[in-house]
């Protein structure tokens, strides 16, 4: 069979197998099993599309990485997902090289809010949190050291609006007077925040040391 033949044949599949994890998931709403709602966007909306020079997989960004239509996981470039600011939800296309090189790009960024946080971090994972209102956020480590982020420091993220998330992006962090110029000024130094720590104060809309 000529070569043109086969990579007809072989699109032919790739979108009938876009259909079918389409109705699996369908199928999978319909015997009410718990789907994530990453996972349940990107076989609803998610694409393989294979061109002669390249393979493209459009999918969705889970706060670390894009979920393919097929359920794979794609390791997205921290410093990318920084930069672009990548919010659980995003639509991403990824495109292939013949030489194996990954091409990322935002193509459906979802609607944003800001929230204003406490920068925190877990010794034993090694991972930097956001904590507002009691409720902590996941971020990217990149983030964090792009705006050299300490423990203490006030932390502006950006999380999908209306809906549940593990993640947040880094949009900007405001550092706490350091500890040599809070002694010279006679003002508290900031000290090392554990998330478990904190409450939240509604009257003074602030958070406080327990």
């Amino acid at each position: 069979m000529p070569k043109t033949d086969l990579n007809k044949l072989k699109k032919q599949l790739i979108n009938i197998q876009n259909e079918i994890n389409k109705v699996i998931n369908t199928v999978d709403v319909a015997m009410g099993l718990k789907v994530n709602d990453v996972d349940q966007k990107a076989r609803q909306e998610g694409k393989v599309i294979e061109m002669d020079e390249a393979r493209v997989i459009e999918g969705v960004f889970d706060g670390q990485g894009m979920i393919g239509p097929d359920g794979k996981h794609y390791t997205v470039p921290a410093n990318y997902a920084s930069k672009s600011k990548l919010v659980e939800g995003d639509m991403l296309k990824l495109t292939i090289q013949p030489d194996g090189t990954f091409l990322f790009k935002q193509i459906g960024p979802i609607e944003r809010e800001r929230l204003v946080g406490v920068l925190a971090y877990d010794e034993q994972t090694r991972q930097f949190f956001g904590i507002v209102n009691g409720q902590s956020y996941a971020l990217i480590t990149a983030s964090v050291t792009y705006f050299k982020g300490e423990v203490g420091d006030e932390v502006i993220m950006l999380v999908p609006k209306g809906a549940t998330s593990k993640y947040a992006a880094v949009e900007n962090i405001v550092k706490q007077l350091p500890v040599s110029q809070a002694v010279q000024k006679d003002l508290p130094a900031p000290a090392v925040v554990d998330e478990n720590d904190l409450v939240f104060d509604e009257d003074s809309d602030e958070f406080k040391l327990n």
